[in-house]
């Protein structure tokens, strides 16, 4: 199998050639990019993941995952930057991003979590494939229609811009009706994660983008407080 590449987009020289070499050591290809406008070139079909620097000399890294995502390109990004701050993490993760890791980073650390994003989005193909397979019927509720064969959440008719991740979290509560899902439980099962540095707030954030593009569907989500969440069909009647 070829070794899976990665997009290195920052403009910092010396942290670009020590982020690279480390990389390459560990048998990715790197593609390296100091600013947006080669980036921009350099986002190809083969790769694999892109580490993604906030702040460049032409633009930002927020602007870019935005590019990315609004041209229905999922390949993972992990943002690289000096701020470490929970509103910048939200932001990040809301625009679509998969990760995000505060500079200087620790080696270790920054190669385990391109690992664990690599293999989760491995393991999102095959999940994705499996579900194209089945011949499962189509889910509806409220307004929203769960497309199995498609892979793809529809409200009122109109195909709404959700994630494979955000379909596979919605999925997975509407397979288990009336059935507490833990918070362990969906990340376990959703993403195959279990490394410590993986908490809470990703799974929070994409609940929140998934009950914003729901609208009023989103009642059929209920929090169970200290839990979890579950997909309730009469919630929204009540």
């Amino acid at each position: 199998m070829a070794n899976e590449k990665i997009l290195l987009v920052e403009d910092d020289f010396a942290l670009a050639m020590g982020t690279e070499y480390t990389l390459k050591t560990e048998h990715y290809e790197v593609v390296h990019a100091s600013d947006l406008k080669t980036a921009r070139k350099c986002l190809q079909p083969d790769i694999d993941l892109v580490l993604l620097d906030v702040m460049l000399p032409d633009g930002n890294g927020y602007d870019f995952c935005r590019e990315i995502r609004e041209a229905d390109n999922y390949v993972p990004v992990i943002f690289l930057t000096a701020v470490s701050d929970e509103v910048n993490l939200v932001q990040g993760l809301e625009l679509g991003a998969d990760d995000y890791i505060a500079k200087p980073y620790r080696v270790k650390e920054l190669l385990t979590r391109i690992s664990v994003i690599l293999r989760r989005q491995r393991y999102n193909n095959i999940k994705k494939t499996d579900l194209e397979n089945e011949a499962g019927e189509d889910f509806i509720f409220g307004h929203t229609r769960l497309d199995n064969k498609q892979y793809k959440i529809y409200r009122n008719e109109r195909n709404i811009d959700s994630t494979p991740s955000e379909f596979r979290l919605l999925r997975e509560l509407t397979l288990h009706e009336n059935q507490v899902m833990t918070r362990r439980q969906l990340i376990e099962r959703l993403w195959d994660v279990d490394e410590s540095f993986v908490d809470d707030n990703t799974l929070s954030v994409y609940i929140k983008r998934l009950r914003d593009k729901l609208e009023e569907d989103s009642a059929y989500i209920r929090t169970v407080r200290g839990i979890g969440y579950m997909f309730v069909p009469d919630s929204a009647n009540k």
